[in-house]
């Protein structure tokens, strides 16, 4: 696995993500280029800021703080997090959080018969519950933009097994909170 806190394996993780980017077809939203590309580094950074949480304990504001101090300046040598759409990626996490039960709710419904959310890579439970959390609470973005994001960041972090598995997760989230 690729660790989600390395900024060298971030720039690989953008590059894969802006390939399937340039082939994927245009949407419909009015969004351009540049604006999809700093909603999907946000996303990439709200998988980080959940897996820092996660593990160092630290809390949402604190974290959110620290991207936006540290991580996010565009003086720094990591231009790519500079392209950050900082407000979406605090509304995910912030979102995350405040909505974790309902979200772990609708994401354990789609494991296997006898899997918990404890039990999967804190990076994957980073992935699935932001996938969902966009799932549930932003109908704006399409479901199609949400499962190509976050199966493109699994196959960055993991193997295309793993990948399958978001994509089935979220997939399923998807059908029962937007039918």
């Amino acid at each position: 696995m690729t660790d989600p806190t390395d900024p060298r394996s971030m720039k690989a993780v953008m590059d894969q993500l802006a390939a399937v980017e340039a082939e994927r077809p245009i949407t419909e939203t009015p969004m351009s280029a540049k604006e999809r590309r700093a909603r999907t580094v946000a996303r990439l950074a709200a998988v980080q800021a959940l897996y820092q949480m996660e593990l160092a304990g630290a809390g949402v504001e604190t974290v959110i703080s620290e991207f936006s101090d540290h991580r996010f300046d565009d003086r720094l040598e990591d231009e790519l997090m500079a392209e950050a759409d900082e407000a979406y990626f605090a509304e995910i996490v912030r979102g995350v959080v405040s909505d974790q039960a309902q979200i772990d709710g609708a994401v354990t419904q789609r494991l296997a018969e006898g899997w918990k959310l404890a039990r999967l890579d804190a990076t994957l439970r980073a992935l699935l519950r932001s996938g969902a959390w966009e799932l549930m609470k932003r109908p704006d973005t399409p479901r199609e933009v949400v499962l190509d994001e976050y199966v493109e960041l699994a196959k960055a972090f993991f193997d295309d097994r793993d990948a399958r598995f978001v994509n089935a997760a979220l997939d399923g989230v998807a059908r029962d909170v937007r039918g």
